[in-house]
């Protein structure tokens, strides 16, 4: 007769205690990051909080009925409450029932609070490529409903996605032609662009490029002219951005609901009129709530921001007015929530491992958790508890083992609470960083347009070396460039050093645009070596400089005859700067502090072993890397069709189309 264990029948107990002795499920960072939100990778308890979950579904409901078009709700917790764990699960259950967008915001993601208008509209492109109800993107999705207008057909995502490219191969005229029927069914449509880049979203190869214009970066004139959109240029990206965004979120209006999270919106930092995170993004929500056609507005906040930083603002009353048609807080956990959360995280665990314990809540005692329970925690402080306390039950222990251990713990407890708390610490940054790490492995790729960010992860590198030694340079001090305006922003920072006794000045420019014009102003400055106080300059780049430019010229100099560096960059390179970037930003949430994370990446040599930091920091090769993207080269390919699938999948569209 077979043992093995079955879902109604418990497993054997040696095996769950080999299996508890092994592997503690609770030993992980218990923050939610924003991938997190999009990746479902926490158990979710539906009734906790239900109150506002159900809220958000019955606003959206009643806005796909017509009894309203937009909805705002601000939802007011402390940190560790589980804000983030509700948005996800309104994001799941709009991916599972369709009809809806999601596009979420936080912390991370609202930078430099003067340019809010253009990390929202780049937010906004990087939630929509994330994969919707239809198993494609949520642009592909927002592409097949125009397409589907305007020809008055019926074709799903996928049938497009397989179909389009080679129709596009045979009739190149199919985009422009296609927008031109949108625009004509769409008198609203104020900026025919946004529509035509979103339509060459469904195209293999050249998405990424759409995508990019789409989220207001600056394309070569070559890309541009590919695709048929204007080449914008960077400077002007703030100013553009909010109408893009506008003019999507009006497009998105026309064929499904969206719902935009603003989370984690705390007082970090203000903007150059002194307002507050808070105050910018409620501002921000504010206009919105009037571009959207259709929708939910969220706020998370805690309760001493929304009071005193959002309706002491002298537009508050509007403000609130719209964010905060609904207002919730989050509720404390009860006896019965610690025990449902506990539950769900241990069935997910024992589920995974093919083992049915005897109770839902093994190896934890129901009635003890239903005494935390009457505290009135917060989601993390149980979670941490039952990492804390993650043992076999002491009563299958033998009473002789008991006896020696309280003799033994009653002679070390100070000691060993002194050196648990410091190594609970480094184990919180070790998971945390190994998370982040995980995380990158699927994305880390849509970081490398990002300079600012990129600056950021290479600045908190250089931090954590100073007094160190790396490729022979000792590192002394990281600086900002001090320039006048017109300068301002070329050359990222200089490293400073001692190199043979001598004093070294590293001029770094993290350069990730691919507009010429911009190029070639950041090189021009990179090379004056006098004017902004350089031994030698450092260019980061992964795309290739363009021929018969005057930013190829300036290289040259800064190679040839300056004794400068290029440090191709690769997002492997970049992954473990921008995961231990990302603990540091969010040390509070971690519960650690910042020198604690720098201490942990000085203790694992995470900036040490950096390809990236040790190329800046070593001797000039003089060289242009071979590795890097020749951008133009990418887009001018054309889609070749090889097979007589290809042909006949071209056919079929363009007979459905009609065109």
């Amino acid at each position: 007769m077979s043992t093995e264990a079955t879902p109604h029948s418990p497993s054997a107990v040696s095996d769950l205690h080999k299996l508890i002795e092994s592997e503690n499920p609770f030993d992980r960072s218990l923050s939610v990051r924003s991938h997190d939100v999009w990746e479902h990778k926490f158990p979710d308890v539906p009734s906790i909080n239900k109150h506002i979950s159900d809220a958000v579904f019955q606003g959206i409901e009643q806005i796909r009925k017509g009894q309203r078009s937009v909805l705002g709700i601000t939802i007011r917790a402390e940190k560790g409450l589980g804000k983030s764990h509700l948005l996800s699960r309104i994001r799941r259950h709009l991916k599972e029932k369709g009809g809806c967008f999601f596009v979420y915001m936080s912390e991370t993601d609202y930078g430099d609070l003067n340019r809010i208008n253009s990390h929202f509209l780049s937010t906004l492109a990087l939630s929509l490529k994330q994969q919707g109800s239809q198993n494609v993107t949520q642009w592909q999705e927002l592409a097949t409903a125009l397409i589907n207008s305007a020809y008055n057909s019926n074709l799903s995502p996928q049938d497009l996605l397989k179909r389009f490219s080679p129709a596009l191969t045979k009739d190149p005229q199919l985009i422009d032609k296609s927008t031109t029927r949108i625009c004509k069914i769409k008198p609203h449509i104020t900026d025919p662009y946004v529509a035509q880049a979103i339509l060459w979203t469904l195209v293999e190869g050249r998405e990424i490029f759409a995508i990019n214009w789409l989220s207001g970066k600056e394309l070569t004139q070559a890309q541009a002219d590919a695709m048929g959109l204007p080449a914008s240029k960077d400077e002007d990206r703030e100013s553009r951005a909010l109408g893009i965004a506008s003019q999507v979120l009006d497009l998105i209006g026309d064929y499904r609901s969206i719902v935009i999270c603003f989370d984690e919106v705390e007082p970090k930092s203000s903007n150059f009129k002194g307002l507050s995170t808070p105050q910018v993004v409620a501002l921000l929500a504010k206009d919105l709530y009037s571009k959207i056609k259709r929708g939910v507005l969220m706020m998370s906040i805690s309760p001493q921001a929304w009071a005193f930083q959002v309706k002491t603002m002298p537009q508050a009353e509007s403000v609130v007015d719209r964010i905060g048609e609904k207002d919730f807080d989050l509720k404390y956990l009860n006896s019965d929530d610690v025990v449902a959360l506990v539950s769900h995280w241990l069935k997910d665990f024992y589920d995974c491992k093919g083992l049915t314990p005897g109770a839902a809540t093994f190896p934890f005692d129901e009635r003890e958790l239903h005494e935390l329970g009457k505290e009135k925690p917060i989601v993390r402080k149980v979670l941490k508890w039952c990492r804390e306390n993650w043992k076999i039950p002491a009563e299958v222990e033998p009473e002789s083992k008991e006896t020696d251990q309280a003799e033994l713990t009653g002679k070390s407890c100070n000691q060993e609470t002194s050196s648990r708390s410091e190594n609970n610490s480094f184990r919180q940054v070790e998971v945390a960083f190994n998370e982040q790490l995980l995380a990158l492995d699927s994305n880390v790729d849509d970081y490398l347009e990002d300079s600012e960010l990129i600056v950021e992860a290479l600045w908190l590198g250089f931090a954590s070396l100073m007094g160190i030694t790396v490729e022979k340079v000792q590192v002394q001090d990281i600086e900002e460039i001090e320039t006048k305006t017109a300068d301002r922003g070329y050359i990222s920072f200089r490293v400073v050093g001692k190199e043979n006794r001598k004093t070294v000045k590293i001029g770094v420019s993290v350069l990730q645009e691919s507009g010429a014009r911009y190029v070639s102003a950041a090189l021009k400055r990179l090379i004056d070596y006098r004017k902004f106080d350089l031994s030698r300059g450092c260019l980061v780049r992964s795309k290739a400089v363009k021929a018969h430019t005057s930013g190829n010229k300036y290289l040259n100099t800064l190679l040839s005859e300056l004794g400068g560096e290029w440090v191709s960059l690769k997002g492997k390179d970049l992954q473990p700067l921008l995961a231990i970037l990302f603990v540091y930003n969010s040390h509070e949430e971690y519960e650690v502090t910042e020198e604690e994370v720098l201490e942990f990446m000085q203790e694992r040599k995470i900036a040490e072993s950096s390809y990236l930091i040790r190329e800046i920091l070593s001797d000039p090769s003089g060289q242009i890397p071979t590795d890097v993207i020749d951008e133009d080269q990418l887009i001018t390919a054309t889609v070749k069709m090889e097979t007589t699938d290809s042909l006949t999948n071209a056919d079929e569209l363009l007979t459905t189309l009609g065109v």
